[in-house]
């Protein structure tokens, strides 16, 4: 496959054209943001974690029927995907509180919810992805009504299983984000999975300690967040346990077998 021009770059990824138009090469950056990219860094070696975080976690998925754009892992820091139409919304998935949430409604942090809260919010960096209603997604058609079904289904089903999936290795899924995009299918629209699932995506708290295995390390200056995202890849068991990673030899991943 050929890698083509670069077709888009966001804050953690950049999209590039391959000789196949419905395919796309997803290279996965270093840089790290918060706050809407007010707060920025570049850390060694966090592309390669998530990469392959995201294709561990993709791939487990469509083994339970969720459709994603994943097509295979090409080395390291990139991944083929399918070109996709992206939903212009962001979904927040909600199991225990924490975050913007408590802010916002004074909840206290931690709270278990009784049953996960779906939360949507425009993705528009410039005003700062504001928290939208399925209200405004209609009316302004960004997605139709039967997408917004779709999409709600595939959500719990997508949580229970990542609930089930992190508590097996001790970790407690708090909360996460995820995109979805239209796809071509005989003329048709189908929406699947988009974007990415990792430690940049995702809050994941040790199960005994409540340890952040997240971005909240970098957002919080909580300590370096490269230890943390290895931890996770080694409990989900991407990484052999023997492997010492760090900020400095994470590049040599390469040394561990594709699935």
């Amino acid at each position: 496959m050929k890698k083509g021009k670069k077709l888009y770059e966001g804050k953690a990824k950049i999209i590039y054209a391959t000789n196949d138009k419905n395919l796309v090469i997803q290279y996965f950056k270093d840089d790290a943001t918060a706050f809407n990219n007010q707060k920025k860094s570049t850390i060694e070696g966090k592309g390669v974690l998530n990469n392959r975080i995201s294709e561990h976690i993709l791939s487990n998925l469509s083994q339970i029927g969720i459709k994603n754009h994943l097509v295979t892992r090409l080395n390291m820091r990139e991944q083929v995907i399918k070109l996709v139409e992206i939903i212009p919304i962001e979904f927040i998935v909600r199991n225990i509180a924490t975050g913007s949430i408590t802010k916002r409604l004074g909840i206290e942090d931690g709270t278990v919810l009784k049953e996960p809260l779906i939360e949507y919010c425009l993705k528009d960096d410039k005003l700062g992805d504001p928290l939208i209603a399925e209200e405004h997604i209609l009316a302004f058609d960004w997605a139709s009504k039967k997408e917004i079904e779709k999409v709600k289904k595939m959500i719990l089903r997508i949580n229970d299983f990542m609930i089930g999936m992190f508590r097996g290795v001790g970790i407690k899924l708090i909360d996460f984000k995820l995109e979805f995009g239209r796809l071509k299918v005989n003329g048709k629209d189908e929406v699947i999975l988009a974007d990415e699932i990792s430690p940049d995506t995702c809050r994941l708290w040790d199960s005994i300690t409540d340890k952040k295995l997240d971005k909240d390390r970098f957002r919080k200056n909580l300590g370096d967040l490269i230890p943390a995202y290895t931890e996770v890849a080694k409990r989900l068991g991407i990484l052999h346990e023997q492997s010492n990673v760090s900020a400095v030899n994470v590049t040599k991943l390469s040394s561990v077998k594709r699935k």
